[in-house]
């Protein structure tokens, strides 16, 4: 004869969700799965009555009743939360001992999977329930693939977007994104003051000590210009040695004169690069939104190039700002204060009328 012990460790492979209780309706036995659902409690002892509630059949009440369900399905729910509901068929225990009440078919794939985390492990073999459970869990597994392949899309989005709009040797910002960003404000309203800053003597750096030399003075350059703005302003490298500022809601004329001088004065200092001094110099133009009633993007870049070559055409090393009738104003050789024609300060003689 099946002692206690084999029909609990048999039931426990054949319907892990079972429950066995005694004639006064106390639980002598709970399936693994069953007990799983409420790890912290004392399944052996508690009343069944007191574990659940039955729905339906609506007169069970005691062990008797149950035996006169026997082979009907009943509806009940735990009376503690999460209140699951449960659906089970009861086959009394011989010689009125009690009854064995399966539970396996009856706990809903949704609650079985987002309240306990319950997975195919958990059923018998046989059990409907692992098809659909098989479903959720080969749906959980595409989702979470779907979801990180998305994140390293989307990582990779942005990746590529920041690198349009990055100047690979600076680190800064390109010509496209100064463009994104000046029509960004101009389209919202914003005041804003628009500098273009120009390496005098660049040219010679790169004919005397080489590229590399080059490379490494307009690295410096910017980590200056970077230095002598806000975080919020936009610096951009929008050709060889030239740069542009856009510094959002500054328009006092004599903060800006301030910046470009501190700019003129930190580019001047040497760069040095293979045991030599690599010298420059810069000139600014500045022009500010206001300026223009309705503020266009290219105009206002213009009228910064045109304050830039004023300053080069003053002495280099300056600074101008855009005033009507620049574009008039005739443009000669680019000349000292003095009239004579300026040297490198790395000892090579600039061409007249040259943005280097």
């Amino acid at each position: 004869m099946m002692s206690f012990e084999q029909l609990t460790q048999m039931a426990g492979v054949i319907c892990p969700m079972y429950v066995i209780i005694d004639a006064k309706g106390r639980i002598m036995s709970a399936g693994p799965t069953l007990r799983k659902l409420r790890p912290d409690l004392t399944w052996k002892g508690r009343r069944f009555f007191r574990l659940f509630d039955l729905s339906r059949p609506r007169s069970v009440r005691s062990v008797a009743d149950l035996h006169r369900t026997a082979g009907s399905k009943l509806h009940l729910q735990f009376r503690d939360a999460p209140q699951t509901g449960l659906k089970g068929v009861c086959a009394p225990l011989p010689d009125g001992q009690g009854a064995f009440i399966n539970l396996s078919f009856g706990i809903s794939v949704l609650e079985a999977v987002r309240d306990y985390d319950l997975t195919s492990a958990d059923f018998s073999p046989t059990d409907l329930t692992i098809e659909m459970l098989y479903l959720v869990e080969a749906k959980s597994a595409a989702m979470e693939a779907s979801r990180q392949l998305n994140t390293r899309l989307q990582g990779a989005m942005i990746a590529a977007e920041e690198q349009a709009f990055t100047d690979t040797l600076t680190g800064l910002k390109n010509r496209r994104a100064m463009d994104h960003v000046l029509a960004r404000l101009i389209n919202g309203g914003r005041e804003f003051a628009l500098m273009h800053l120009d390496l005098d003597f660049f040219k010679q750096v790169n004919d005397t000590y080489g590229h590399a030399a080059g490379d490494a003075v307009l690295q410096q350059a910017a980590r200056i210009m970077v230095e002598c703005t806000r975080e919020s302003d936009t610096v951009a490298r929008v050709g060889g040695d030239e740069f542009v500022m856009i510094l959002e809601g500054v328009l006092d004329r004599s903060r800006l004169e301030s910046i470009a001088k501190r700019l003129i004065a930190r580019l001047e200092e040497p760069v040095i690069y293979g045991g030599h001094q690599c010298r420059i110099s810069a000139s600014a133009g500045t022009t500010l939104s206001t300026g223009q009633s309705k503020p266009d993007a290219a105009e206002l870049l213009n009228q910064a190039d045109l304050a830039l070559y004023a300053a080069k055409r003053a002495g280099r090393a300056q600074h101008c700002f855009y005033r009507e009738g620049l574009e008039k104003e005739e443009v000669g050789p680019v000349t000292a204060a003095n009239g004579a024609s300026l040297s490198s300060p790395n000892g090579a003689p600039a061409e007249d009328g040259s943005a280097a």
